[in-house]
């Protein structure tokens, strides 16, 4: 269960940390499952479910979407230490998006762009939040997650097509005023970040030489979520369009 104390935190700021929130041993469990899934199940991926910064460097892979169709992260999904979590801060039953696996490989220029994770969803109420499981250490250097802070209050942002393979869109109006009050939020293996789906956060590039930055995240919707279908094929098609800029087969 989550504290009263971390659910008021979650209302106001629109992001929450659990520090530990997976123990050493579960965080093993999930760290060698993802380490199986990509030397044995990645090299025969179709395109738009493993990116890479350079796909003829298979360090460089940087997301993999869908990742349930794995026996063992199909069943991983319902894990009662994220399911528990997600229907504490939402207040009602949840049904879960799915899992991915981001990276921020070192030597690489992949900044994320400032978005919102309900502009791609387009769930209404926006009773939806994703949790962001740090795997590595992660700091400014190698380009943690910033928040706005309470920007989950003030509705959805116009967004844009970015040349961010990953993320098609990011908010078009993002300027000084908005990253004077960003905050930057570390992380060490095993420390949760649970974002608002209307909560406008980005990251930087990974600027150090040498450590990746990792993470495993899901989504969880609210049982009372509608799909805007309209807005939602809208945004399949610009992803799809952008993924075939980037010479990717759909």
């Amino acid at each position: 269960m989550i504290a009263p104390s971390l659910k008021k935190t979650y209302e106001t700021d629109g992001v929450v940390v659990i520090r530990g929130f997976l123990p050493p041993d579960e965080l093993k469990r999930l760290t060698d499952n993802l380490d199986r899934y990509i030397r044995e199940v990645v090299p025969g991926l179709p395109d738009e479910d493993a990116f890479y910064q350079d796909k003829s460097r298979p360090e460089t892979l940087k997301q993999l979407n869908r990742i349930q169709q794995d026996p063992f992260f199909a069943d991983y999904l319902h894990h009662p230490l994220w399911t528990g979590a997600a229907e504490s801060l939402l207040g009602e039953p949840v049904r879960v998006n799915g899992a991915e696996w981001f990276n921020k490989p070192p030597n690489t220029d992949h900044a994320t762009p400032p978005h919102q994770d309900n502009y791609y969803f387009c769930l209404k109420p926006p009773q939806v939040l994703t949790m962001w499981l740090a795997l590595d250490v992660v700091d400014e250097e190698n380009g943690c997650l910033r928040y706005v802070k309470g920007s989950h209050r003030r509705g959805v942002r116009p967004h844009g097509r970015t040349q961010t393979l990953g993320f098609s869109q990011g908010i078009v109006d993002y300027g000084e005023a908005d990253r004077a009050v960003e905050t930057p939020v570390p992380a060490q293996p095993g420390d949760v970040l649970i974002h608002h789906g209307n909560t406008i956060h980005r990251a930087d590039a990974n600027r150090s030489t040498a450590r990746h930055r990792r993470s495993f995240g899901m989504v969880f919707q609210g049982v009372s979520c509608d799909r805007d279908e309209v807005a939602f094929l809208r945004y399949l098609e610009s992803s799809k369009s952008q993924r075939e800029g980037f010479g990717m087969k759909t």
